[in-house]
């Protein structure tokens, strides 16, 4: 589009970034609050409050979001490490204090408030729960060699094992599980079991994970009551099915190019502005546009596979491929609660949903992503 004159900085970040994913996040985003609009003015409506409720509220979020992108995008590896140890050390204490102080919504003591916004630890985390699981991936395999799973070494009470990893993220994940966020918890170790699958993870260690999922989605289906319900809700279809229920009627509703003005059922649609949204996108655009938006969010994650791939230094591949896994995993449970595929998990559509703690995050993973993929590829 422009011709490479001159060697600022500001023109070497444009001539080098990944471009074609910089601008699909752009659309993205450009869009998300165009849905925003329509989905957070019924919701808003609904609950007793201005059209605008919503939008005003996220709006610092959009702004912090977008300059979080660019920024992040402009710095080196260094500084993404930096910033990601920083971002994870903010995310742990958040969570602790979610244990003495817990801001609770809708029976989840998963929330922080500061001030008039209330915060998602274990979704601010996110960033640098890819990027340091990648750099400690990458710095393993450098110290220890190939084999970094059965390796002796590699389980050592040494400052760099596998221990010390354990001891920083294990405590994160017990906490998000007592919240009770069961969602959240299944959604860090499917990433993290994906990437150490990138490491070289044996296959016969592939059942033990499958075998620990099971054990831990049985330990909250017999301990969480709200699991337990909307498990059995989703079986049997008895019980409480009434957002999966209007979900699929705002689909059915929106038929192949949408309702429009006459798109009723989202009114009555809970979280239409933030879990369900897709639904109120398709009953307001229509099918042929919610598939857009998917065939958008398929190019994104294609981005971000083929930067994996293309990578020369370890440390972007297993980061790359991480927000790849992060990414593509959280639309997929997103879109198969919204489908009734599976049971509702309370997960936003990245980049779409209403949700400051959600959309900063991945503003942030995403621009860290773009920096250090630069840098690998240029510098």
């Amino acid at each position: 589009m422009f011709k490479r004159t001159e060697e600022s900085k500001l023109t070497s970040w444009y001539f080098e970034v990944d471009r074609r994913l910089l601008w699909a996040l752009m659309v993205l985003i450009f869009v998300g609050v165009l849905f925003m609009v329509s989905a957070g003015s019924v919701a808003a409506e609904r609950i007793g409050h201005p059209w605008h409720f919503f939008i005003l509220k996220a709006l610092p979020f959009y702004f912090i979001g977008l300059i979080t992108l660019f920024v992040a995008s402009m710095l080196n590896k260094k500084w993404v490490l930096g910033i990601s140890w920083l971002n994870v050390g903010v995310g742990l204490l958040l969570l602790l204090v979610t244990l003495v102080a817990p801001h609770v919504i809708k029976g989840s003591a998963r929330f922080v408030a500061l001030g008039p916004f209330n915060v998602m630890p274990s979704d601010i985390m996110k960033p640098g729960f890819i990027i340091i699981t990648a750099w400690f991936l990458a710095t393993m395999k450098e110290k220890y060699g190939k084999d970094i799973f059965f390796n002796k070494e590699a389980w050592q009470f040494k400052w760099l094992s596998w221990w010390t990893y354990l001891a920083v993220f294990v405590p994160a994940f017990l906490i998000i599980l007592r919240h009770p966020d069961f969602g959240t918890s299944i959604l860090y170790f499917a990433v993290l079991s994906g990437m150490i699958f990138m490491a070289g993870l044996p296959l016969v260690i592939v059942p033990v994970l499958i075998g620990f999922i099971g054990l831990v989605g049985m330990f909250a289906f017999f301990t969480m009551s709200h699991v337990h319900n909307r498990i059995i809700s989703w079986l049997s279809g008895t019980g409480d099915t009434y957002q999966v229920r209007q979900s699929i009627q705002s689909i059915q509703h929106g038929g192949l190019l949408g309702s429009g003005d006459d798109a009723f059922v989202k009114q009555s649609l809970p979280d239409a502005h933030t879990d369900f949204i897709f639904a109120a996108i398709a009953e307001d655009w229509g099918a042929i546009m919610a598939c857009a938006l998917l065939a958008l969010l398929l190019y994104v994650l294609k981005r971000l596979m083929t930067d994996a791939m293309n990578a020369r230094d370890p440390f972007v591949f297993y980061a790359a491929g991480g927000a790849a896994a992060l990414f593509g995993t959280q639309v997929c449970i997103n879109l198969m609660s919204t489908l009734h595929i599976f049971a509702p998990k309370g997960m936003t559509l990245p980049f779409i949903s209403y949700g400051g703690s959600s959309f900063v995050a991945f503003c942030l993973l995403f621009g860290m992503i773009l920096a250090i993929v630069r840098e690998d590829k240029w510098k």
